[in-house]
Order: structure tokens, then C-alpha cells, then sequence
């Protein structure tokens, strides 16, 4: 008696095996997920992240060394060019004028005593009372006093140049975008100009310093239209427009980038220097088009070889060899070989079977893809996957089919 309750349990599991290996997976297998087709925009694109800056910025800087005796400007403001923004104080460039100015004039009376002496030896000289020597002598002391006197006004030139540039003025028509120092500050200009200010030109017309990979800076062409958007204005969407491609490389840990310069118009104000812009560079658009999901166009029926479609004929992919249509038999049948814009899509026929349809596609965006034929109108469904079937390698795989060595991926010996 105990013999027939193990025989009998034994049943029962392999009745329950059998149920799960074979009953799941034939109900999984005839429901497919659909997707209908959809009529709308659809664009290639490259994205990036890139900064804003003002298309001419000007760091005014100070020539001379000094301490900060007033500013006259300040951040956000307008200025002109000429205006007056700082000023150093003076008073030793000043004394460095008068010096020079009392070292000019002693040139000049040296130089009028050396010319009144090389006249009167000349006149000596012609008269037989002094030696050429003593006349030679005196031709030098005049030529001498003559260059010392050059000498000390060109001391003087640079004295005065050094006291103007202690009145410092903005060089162009803009905005302050910083200030570095403030009253009473020493400046040091012994080695290099320290900046005083960041004057922005004019921000109602700024620009996008973006980095474009390798693998998509051939995409990239002066023209092209882009858009981005900045953290501050998460939801609102600005135009831009490619208007330079640098051709030096950026190489950053063995990866290579190309900066791309992108215009853009600012004239509410909105866009500040420093802004971090997500750019979106438009490749290629098309608008108002017939679109499907890109898995569905890498879809296939789990147990259709890719050889064989729905009906049990090859042609799925291949090359017959037929000659002048022989290929072109119903779609149940025969899914024809494909030329690069080409491919097929499956739908399900009157009976709930997949039925492949061929198709031409137009361009991606790597989630929806272009269906140019008239093949599929807007509203159709078309299958994109399979319940409970995996997709593996192009292939739609059954979970619940068993995997023996050898078999590949549901394969049954």
C-alpha cells in the first residue's frame, strides 16, 4: 500500500512539471505587448553640457602699482566706455612728474650752454685761436646736451603716461560682471597687470562653450540648430545656433572632445555668465511622420528561426536567389530580403497569429523609429514583445522552456 501512495505522489509531480514546463509556456507564448502607430516629431540628436559666457569679455587691469584711493563703479553696473571706474592714488606718480619735469629743464639749459660754447669755438676755430680738438670737444659737449634733452623728455612722456594710468576708465560699453578690489588695496603691477574688473560687453547676446565628443563631432556643422536648458529654468527650453567648431582637441584622460560654440540670444535677461546649459544639438528632424517603437522593428516570434517566418517557409532575412520577384509571396509566408532602409514589422492577423510586414524605415532616435512605406497608417497596432518570452540576441526567448547543454537557449534535445 505504501508503494502505490510514492507511485502515485511520484504522478502527481511529474503531472506538475510537465504543467509548468509546458502549460506556461504555451499560454505565455500567445500573448504579445502591441503598440500602435503613432504620427508625430522625431529627431536625431547629440547631447552635451556646456557653460554660458558673454560672446567679448574685457578684464580691465592696472598698468601701474598703487593703492585703491576711490571706486566709482560696482557689480551689475552699466558702463561706457571712457567712464571713469577707479582711480589709484597719485600722489607718487605726481612726484615722479615734477622730478622729471625739473630734470627737463636742467637739459634744456645744459643743452643751450653747450650750443653757445660749440659757437664760439667755431668762431675761435675759424680765427686760427684754438686747436681742432678744443672745437671737436665742443661739437661733442653739444651733441650730448642735445641727446639728454630727448632723454628727459621722453622721462617726462613716460611720467605723465604712468600718471594716467593711475585714472583708470573702462575700455568698452558693458556690464560689471566682478570687482576684485576695493578702497585702499595695493595693487602690484611689477610683473604682470592686476584685474580690476570683468567687463561683459553686452549680455543680451551670449554664447554656449559646449564639449562635443569624437564619436559625435562629425554630426556637428555650423548652422545647426540646438537647444538647451539651464538649472535655474528647468522647464523653459532656449534656441541656440552652432556658430563655431574649434579645431584644437581637448584630450582629458585619454578621452578626446572638440569645443563647439553655440549663439544665443538673451534679451530678457534671463541667461547669466556661469550658467551650466544641458545642450540638445538637432541633427536631423522630421515632423508630423509615422513612428513606431524601435523594439518593434527588433521583435521576432519566439520559435521562428530567423530563416523561417510564421508560416514555416524561409526567406526571414535571406537571399533566395530567385529571380524578378519570386521572393514576393504573401506576407504569411515569406518575409522578403532587405535593402538598408528596409525592414519588417509583425502584427497580428485576423486569427491572432504574428504576421510580419515589411517596411521602410527613415531615421531614429534610438527609441522611436520613422516608417516611410504605406505599409502601416496611424493608429495600427504592431507587436513589440512577448509575455513571459526574454529577448536574447535578436531572439525572443521562453523563461519557461527548460535549457538542456547543447540545446542553446530553449532549445530541447
Amino acid at each position: 500500500m505504501r508503494k502505490i501512495f510514492i507511485i502515485a505522489a511520484i504522478v502527481v509531480v511529474v503531472a506538475l512539471l510537465v504543467f509548468l514546463f509546458f502549460g506556461k509556456s504555451k499560454k505565455a507564448e500567445g500573448k504579445y505587448v502591441t503598440t500602435e502607430v503613432q504620427r508625430g516629431d522625431i529627431a536625431i540628436t547629440v547631447t552635451a553640457t556646456g557653460t554660458l559666457e558673454a560672446v567679448n569679455t574685457v578684464q580691465v587691469g592696472s598698468q601701474v602699482s598703487g593703492t585703491i584711493l576711490a571706486l566709482y563703479a560696482d557689480y551689475n553696473d552699466l558702463v561706457k566706455k571712457g567712464q571713469l571706474v577707479a582711480q589709484l592714488d597719485p600722489t607718487f606718480l605726481k612726484a615722479q612728474v615734477a622730478q622729471a619735469e625739473a630734470d627737463l629743464d636742467k637739459a634744456k639749459a645744459s643743452a643751450t650752454l653747450a650750443k653757445s660754447q660749440y659757437d664760439r669755438a667755431i668762431s675761435l676755430f675759424e680765427r686760427d685761436m684754438i686747436a681742432a680738438a678744443d672745437r671737436d670737444n665742443a661739437a661733442a659737449s653739444n651733441e650730448q646736451a642735445k641727446a639728454d634733452l630727448k632723454s628727459s623728455q621722453a622721462n617726462l612722456d613716460r611720467v605723465k603716461t604712468n600718471l594716467a594710468y593711475a585714472t583708470i576708465t573702462s575700455p568698452i560699453d558693458g556690464v560689471i560682471i566682478s570687482r576684485n578690489v576695493d578702497v585702499g588695496q595695493t595693487v602690484a603691477a611689477s610683473l604682470q597687470a592686476p584685474t580690476l574688473f570683468t567687463i561683459a560687453q553686452d549680455l543680451t547676446k551670449m554664447q554656449v562653450k559646449t564639449s562635443i565628443d569624437e564619436a559625435d563631432i562629425g554630426k556637428i556643422q555650423e548652422g545647426q540648430t540646438a537647444q538647451f536648458t539651464v538649472d535655474a529654468y528647468p522647464d523653459q527650453k532656449f534656441e541656440a545656433t552652432v556658430k563655431q567648431i574649434r579645431l584644437a582637441p581637448d584630450v582629458v584622460q585619454n578621452v578626446v572632445s572638440y569645443s563647439v560654440i553655440l549663439e544665443v540670444s538673451n534679451p530678457d535677461m534671463l541667461l547669466k555668465p556661469g550658467m551650466t546649459a544641458n545642450v540638445t544639438v538637432i541633427i536631423q528632424q522630421e515632423q508630423d511622420v509615422l513612428k513606431v517603437p524601435s523594439t518593434a522593428l527588433r521583435f521576432r516570434p519566439s520559435g521562428i528561426k530567423k530563416g523561417q517566418s510564421s508560416g514555416g517557409t524561409t526567406g526571414y532575412g535571406q537571399n533566395n536567389n530567385h529571380s524578378n520577384g519570386a521572393n514576393a509571396a504573401s506576407p504569411d509566408s515569406t518575409v522578403h530580403s532587405r535593402r538598408p532602409n528596409q525592414s519588417h514589422i509583425w502584427i497580428l492577423d485576423a486569427q491572432g497569429k504574428p504576421k510580419p510586414v515589411p517596411v521602410e524605415v527613415g531615421i531614429s532616435d534610438g527609441t522611436t523609429t520613422q516608417v516611410t512605406s504605406d505599409n502601416l497608417k496611424e493608429g495600427d497596432a504592431v507587436i513589440t514583445g512577448q509575455e513571459g518570452v526574454v529577448q536574447t540576441n535578436n531572439q525572443q526567448v521562453n523563461p519557461f522552456m527548460p535549457r538542456f547543454g547543447g540545446g542553446g537557449p530553449g532549445g530541447r534535445r
